[in-house]
């Protein structure tokens, strides 16, 4: 069993102009997918010079939106096979990620690294790839994701900064943030004015990035996939349908492992209005839990389930400072 703090990590090329992505679907299918949103999201590719490939199964559809496990292992061992692909970009999240992880053949996957980026249920294969290979993968936008026509252009950025780009970059706010269906809509988005970072225990650290969704991650514990905690920083967030709660419950089980006490730092993403998270329930969250009290926690970033997101390298380097005094920063060292 791979333990980042024995392994060395293993970063992947950067992508440029003219390299190859190859988009799977590990989840849920690109049949759920309009015409209209492929199209804007095609053409978003086209402009940054990467070309496109879509994996054999990507548009089967079973009773759960998604496909069976041979057709999507199939596409995913295609994928790190195939030289000339240099990335895999996921379709959507979904609910059946964890389903492939005993039949993947890390082996190939670590002869063979490339970019991987996803979000979501992706979390498990995120996390998996780095525990059982090292790999840095990316909690990013999917294919789908790039089907937005308007106010794409902070994802676009960042996406850019972690996949293309070998230099260290700061998460910064975003000044606006939307949770509409924006895929239903595309031309009359809502925006709201974002407050900034929640700012809940001061503090400064840097370590290995772990995490992505929360519940996808808790699924993995005890695990051999659950990833090492060793000088961590867990980057972590969820759906609409996590309630304050359950947000709180899933906290809790991450709390109470062993290994959480080499936890250095805490990234909460921003939360859906539905799951009714207000700044103050978080807050409570966070105080109530001693074992947090010594550590850097920030809240309301800019990924998880609404947009615009950011990009960011689960295994990568991060640094973390948190001040209410002083501006707060989230810097991306290593990618």
């Amino acid at each position: 069993m791979f333990s980042s703090n024995v392994m060395s990590m293993i970063y992947p090329k950067k992508l440029s102009s003219g390299d190859e992505i190859r988009i799977i679907a590990p989840a849920r299918s690109l049949k759920l997918i309009s015409e209209g949103v492929r199209l804007i999201a095609n053409k978003r590719f086209e402009e940054l010079g990467l070309k496109l490939s879509f994996g054999e199964h990507v548009n089967e559809f079973d009773e759960f939106c998604s496909s069976s496990i041979e057709s999507r292992i199939q596409d995913l061992h295609n994928a790190f096979k195939d030289p000339n692909v240099k990335a895999i970009i996921t379709v959507i999240g979904g609910f059946n990620s964890n389903q492939l992880l005993e039949f993947i053949d890390w082996e190939l996957i670590k002869k063979n690294p490339k970019v991987f980026c996803g979000f979501s249920d992706i979390t498990a294969l995120n996390n998996a790839i780095l525990t059982k290979t090292g790999l840095v993968s990316y909690y990013g936008p999917h294919y789908s994701s790039f089907g937005q026509k308007l106010h794409f252009d902070y994802t676009l950025k960042n996406f850019v900064q972690a996949i293309m780009k070998d230099k260290p970059y700061e998460i910064v706010q975003s000044d606006t943030w939307s949770d509409d269906l924006w895929y239903m809509e595309q031309e009359s988005r809502k925006l709201i004015e974002n407050p900034g970072f929640l700012v809940i225990n001061e503090g400064e650290c840097e370590g290995t990035i772990i995490g992505g969704n929360i519940t996808a991650l808790a699924s993995l514990k005890g695990t051999e996939y659950f990833p090492c905690l060793k000088d961590s920083i867990l980057f972590i967030e969820d759906d609409e349908e996590v309630l304050p709660h359950h947000f709180d419950r899933l906290l809790c089980s991450l709390i109470q492992l062993p290994q959480f006490k080499e936890v250095k730092g805490i990234v909460i993403g921003r939360f859906q209005n539905a799951s009714k998270m207000s700044r103050e329930k978080l807050e409570k969250i966070i105080k109530t839990k001693y074992k947090l009290s010594k550590i850097p926690v920030i809240a309301n970033v800019d990924f998880g389930h609404t947009d615009p997101k950011m990009t960011f390298p689960v295994g990568g380097k991060a640094k973390l400072r948190v001040s209410k005094k002083s501006k707060s920063h989230i810097i991306i060292e290593k990618h």
